[in-house]
């Protein structure tokens, strides 16, 4: 039987996990059957892969639309490959087209997820180089302020006042906990 598994990061990306779904299901995996978690790939726990894994008998291939969305790493990836590997199941990828009962998409996979690890590991350096570089220019990492200081002024004047937050997020056209998160600040 094909089990199918599918991971996003965020809950935002529901799109994706749907897409990621249908994929499994038209590769043959039981619609029953495909498990879903909305987890960044860097958390241990991930309770519907490890759902999936527990309802896999020998004979079964789990299958992922990439190797990226079976493990946090490559140690764990191959380790996971591995344990079902010796448990008689297999693991089938559907971009690229790679199958774990076959020996010589075996050693595919293992350089694949050498090279995805090292990937994510340069992007993380990468950032955090463009991070530290943006500090030392004195810029601040996220997104740019909605009100200038100038505006706080005259938020926190109004407020004092008696006019209402909803009436001032109103006239600065920003959301109420934007005034209160500038009043906090101030």
């Amino acid at each position: 039987m094909k089990i199918g598994y599918a991971r996003v990061s965020t809950s935002r990306q529901e799109e994706s996990l749907q897409i990621q779904r249908d994929a499994l299901v038209a590769a043959g995996c039981d619609p029953k059957h495909v498990y879903g978690d909305r987890i960044s790939g860097t958390k241990w726990s991930r309770s519907e892969l490890g759902k999936a894994l527990a309802y896999m008998r020998e004979g079964d291939t789990l299958v992922v639309t990439r190797l990226d969305r079976l493990g946090r790493n490559m140690r764990e990836a191959v380790n996971t490959i591995a344990d079902l590997g010796e448990r008689g199941m297999n693991v089938k990828c559907l971009d690229p087209e790679l199958d774990t009962s076959r020996p010589q998409d075996r050693v595919v996979t293992n350089i694949m997820l050498a090279l995805a690890e090292w990937e994510r590991d340069l992007l993380v350096t990468r950032t955090r180089e463009g991070v530290a570089h943006a500090r030392a220019e004195g810029r601040v990492a996220g997104p740019k302020p909605k009100l200038t200081p100038e505006q706080v002024r005259l938020i926190r004047k109004a407020v004092d006042g008696g006019e209402s937050v909803a009436s001032v997020a109103r006239s600065f056209s920003v959301s109420r906990q934007t005034v209160y998160r500038a009043l906090d600040k101030a």
